[in-house]
């Protein structure tokens, strides 16, 4: 899927302006900004919900301007908050959309039992619809958005009001989807699952595209660049870990924490380093990993040098 130079305001107020993203198959892309960057006029757009004013849009071979049926044939989508039809059950619900879709009658139970089991609510079947948790809800949406194999899925904040565990159930369905090269496209604001699922990051500010990266790239290049980051600690005897750090050369700004520090910038080697030498030294060490995650340090990034080019 592409999009090319999208254009979209809503009177006097531009929404978006000229942004340019790509969704490759087979991968999970994230799409992160800030509240208002435009992240939910452009899913609008690609579902076919909402009209550039200009720009391009293909979505499998498909032009939307000129073949939006076709296009739609090709989509999954499932927006933030979605409504559901409270008289059905959630068997019901699912049949109604592949009746939709016009799934074949003989294949459609199949479907919506597999559907029920891959979003783990096979112990809803025949309860109703205004029964189900907020949770509950949103992987029936997921389900929904699957029910004529999608070759693009998008999702606006998929995470919201799933549990821990039903998270990683997401990102473990996700990641599968992506495998049998399905091309999907999250926009959400919990930058340390992002990171966990996405191939890549698509950054928004303003209506723009501002940025394109591999996330292996960014997670090799650390949250500082450079393959450098701010490294915690925290030890049994924090006085004693305070002490040898003071002693010890080249770990940056040593910042003081509650049973532990903060030190670095620090390579992985260097860290490695200055926990096994700690280690060696007798400093029970019971936690030693890098401060923040290189999304969520790119994110930052961005906003700021934005906030800094409007000044």
């Amino acid at each position: 899927m592409e999009a090319r130079g999208v254009f979209r305001a809503f009177g006097t107020v531009p929404a978006l302006r000229g942004l340019d993203l790509t969704v490759p198959y087979g991968q999970v892309t994230a799409l992160v900004g800030a509240n208002g960057a435009g992240k939910t006029t452009l899913l609008l757009i690609l579902a076919t919900l909402l009209a550039p004013d200009a720009g391009r849009i293909s979505v499998a071979g498909h032009d939307l301007s000129t073949h939006p049926e076709q296009a739609r044939s090709a989509l999954g989508w499932m927006p933030d908050t979605f409504g559901v039809y409270d008289q059905l059950t959630v068997d019901e619900y699912l049949a109604f959309f592949a009746d939709a879709y016009r799934l074949p009658k003989g294949e459609k139970p199949r479907r919506v039992r597999a559907l029920l089991s891959l979003v783990h609510l096979e112990d809803q079947l025949g309860r109703p619809v205004h029964g189900l948790s907020r949770g509950q809800k949103q992987r029936l949406g997921v389900a929904r958005a699957l029910v004529h194999r999608p070759r693009v899925l998008l999702l606006d904040e998929p995470a919201s009001g799933l549990d821990p565990r039903s998270r990683v159930e997401l990102r473990d369905l996700l990641r599968s989807l992506a495998a049998e090269g399905v091309a999907v496209l999250v926009s959400s604001h919990i930058l340390s699952e992002l990171e966990e699922i996405a191939d890549r990051v698509v950054l928004v500010d303003h209506g723009q595209t501002v940025g394109e990266h591999r996330m292996a790239d960014l997670v090799a290049s650390g949250p500082n660049g450079m393959g450098r980051a701010r490294w915690r600690i925290r030890a049994m005897e924090g006085d004693g870990l305070a002490a040898r750090l003071a002693a010890r050369p080249g770990l940056g700004e040593v910042g003081d924490l509650p049973g532990g520090a903060e030190v670095g910038p620090l390579t992985e080697n260097e860290a490695a380093d200055l926990l096994a030498a700690l280690i060696a030294e007798g400093v029970r060490v019971v936690a030693f990993g890098p401060v923040g995650s290189a999304l969520e340090s790119a994110y930052l990034a961005m906003t700021e040098n934005m906030t800094q080019s409007r000044r």
